[in-house]
């Protein structure tokens, strides 16, 4: 589970958690990815893209 806010910033990042996964998967390249999301801030992007899904 992908915290739902930024633990530095406190911007919420889960809103957009599923819609970087699916296109990333599908092959696009993250950096496009985030820019077109918003995500801007160099912390909430670092949430986005090291996240790991431990089930």
């Amino acid at each position: 589970m992908i915290p739902v806010r930024c633990i530095s910033c406190g911007k919420v990042v889960s809103a957009y958690f599923d819609e970087y996964q699916n296109r990333t998967a599908e092959g696009e390249d993250p950096k496009v990815v985030l820019n077109d999301l918003g995500v801007n801030r160099y912390c909430c992007r670092r949430m986005l893209i090291s996240h790991v899904e431990t089930w």
